[in-house]
């Protein structure tokens, strides 16, 4: 393939690690998030494993290793060891302040405490160093402590949290929001839960430490709303907050990025100020491309579901990391990134998924690749997953050292953007399953070629077949057949 690419996923295909918060620390961009295990059954493992790349080389990803295990923490215990979506911040005094919340099962959820582990490096072997808290030694439980981000601004420490139950886009359950329900689903008093009325104890909050990155300088306050505290009809209504808090700031406005009660969907509100008047500003990116170009949920180009990142400015350009779903399930998922544009005014425009992401220019118009590298998976009717999907669909998946698209039935759509031809190409292809054929196409209306398939149990290497394609294209294989396809790779000469 020529030079080194990097592509979405931007780490190896057997590599999940999502809700990342990118962080720039002198030459290098490290990546914080969950740890999820390949097909598992439940969100995070019990550590947090760092990767980072040079800021001028965005190819070359390193594994750092586990940065924290869960086992360090005091909290530790058969019922509280959940490691869910973490951040990292230099403070002050040059040290690495990394902030989790070890969630637990059953009455031991989101009820916190938010506890910090220290280390002299970005990616070095961090120790535990106590609990966010109040001046007098409480531990900060106001609101819902839960996936905590962190922000130096200027020697400033800001401190931004919250959850907000997330829903599907047609129906929001009001019952949820009723004190008694809220009191067992987050350990709270049914008096605590009501003592923040009108305010709701669910939404984002943001606090400011003291220099000890422990110590709060006075009560949180409320920066966004979660659904149950919007109007009805708003844009943020359609768009409330639901979990994955993270501010930034680039110029002279702060952007708060946060995954929306819809689940599927990055979104972003800015203001002038760190703790106030956030102005709803619209959706970054989705993990179906809902929205892009007016695309409706039922038309979504992925399966959809939880989705979490941040924005980074990476030696000049901005992007944004986000995360898609793969195993037809919840629970193992990938970190993605796509570059974007911030205007003179600090407008984002929605970005949609591409193969291509990190890598800063369209993918070369030879060589081989993987087919799990598709940014569009769809058979026409394709669900948001909040656990597993209720029906078979198709899948990034994996077997042994594979990693494929798996189960492509009859009009099932393979999508990757961009790739950079430069005329004559032939494609020839590796599947195994049943008899069929491939159409190839750069655009979804007009087929190019058919690649035949012969029924096979082992991986088979189709004839080649020739396409004129000249410049940035996308490339599109739809599955024709009446039997199912697993989909390894294809080939560009």
């Amino acid at each position: 393939m020529g030079k080194t690419q990097v592509y979405n996923p931007y780490l190896p295909l057997d590599t999940y690690i999502p809700d990342g918060e990118p962080h720039v620390f002198e030459d290098r961009v490290y990546i914080y998030g969950s740890h999820d295990a390949e097909g598992g059954d439940c969100y995070c493992l019990l550590d947090y494993e760092c990767w980072s790349a040079p800021v001028n080389d965005l190819t070359a990803w390193r594994n750092e290793g586990i940065i924290y295990r869960a086992e360090q923490c005091r909290h530790y215990s058969k019922e509280r060891q959940d490691m869910y979506a973490p951040d990292v911040v230099r403070g002050n005094d040059g040290r690495y302040y990394l902030y989790y919340d070890l969630s637990g099962r059953g009455d031991h959820g989101f009820d916190g405490p938010i506890s910090v582990a220290v280390c002299d490096e970005p990616a070095g072997q961090y120790e535990y160093y106590g609990d966010v808290q109040y001046p007098d030694g409480r531990p900060l439980l106001r609101y819902i402590p839960f996936d905590p981000a962190v922000l130096n601004d200027n020697g400033h420490i800001y401190l931004t949290y919250g959850w907000g139950l997330g829903v599907d886009t047609h129906s929001f359950p009001l019952r949820l929001t009723m004190p008694n329900v809220m009191s067992r689903i987050f350990n709270k008093s049914v008096e605590e839960i009501k003592s923040e009325e009108p305010d709701s104890i669910l939404g984002a909050n943001l606090v400011e430490l003291q220099d000890d990155m422990l110590t709060v300088k006075s009560e949180p306050v409320r920066i966004f709303p979660a659904k149950n505290n919007t109007q009805k009809g708003s844009e943020v209504r359609k768009h409330s907050f639901y979990e994955g808090a993270s501010l930034r700031k680039f110029g002279d406005l702060y952007y708060f990025i946060y995954s929306s009660h819809v689940n599927h969907e990055l979104c972003y509100a800015t203001s002038r100020f760190p703790d106030r008047d956030y102005t709803y500003r619209g959706v970054i990116v989705s993990n179906g491309d809902i929205g892009m170009n007016g695309r409706k949920p039922k038309d979504r180009l992925a399966a959809t579901g939880t989705n979490h990142g941040s924005i980074e400015c990476i030696n000049g350009r901005y992007y944004i990391f986000y995360h898609r779903l793969t195993h037809a399930s919840a629970f193992s998922r990938q970190g993605c990134a796509e570059p974007i544009e911030i205007t003179e005014n600090g407008k984002i425009s929605q970005v949609e998924m591409t193969s291509c992401g990190l890598n800063g220019e369209p993918l070369n118009g030879k060589g081989t690749y993987p087919a799990a590298i598709c940014c569009n998976l769809t058979n026409g009717n394709m669900p948001h997953i909040y656990k597993y999907a209720a029906h078979p669909i198709p899948n990034i998946n994996h077997e042994g050292s594979d990693r494929f698209v798996k189960g492509m039935t009859d009009g099932t759509l393979a999508g990757y953007k961009y790739f950079l031809f430069n005329g004559n190409t032939g494609i020839r292809v590796r599947t195994r399953g049943a008899n069929g054929k491939l159409i190839v196409m750069s655009d979804t209306k007009e087929p190019l070629a058919e690649l035949a398939l012969d029924a096979s149990d082992a991986w088979k290497e189709s004839d080649e077949i020739e396409v004129h394609l000249k410049g940035k294209c996308p490339l599109y294989f739809l599955y024709q057949g009446r039997g199912e396809i697993d989909f390894l790779e294809f080939s560009l000469s």
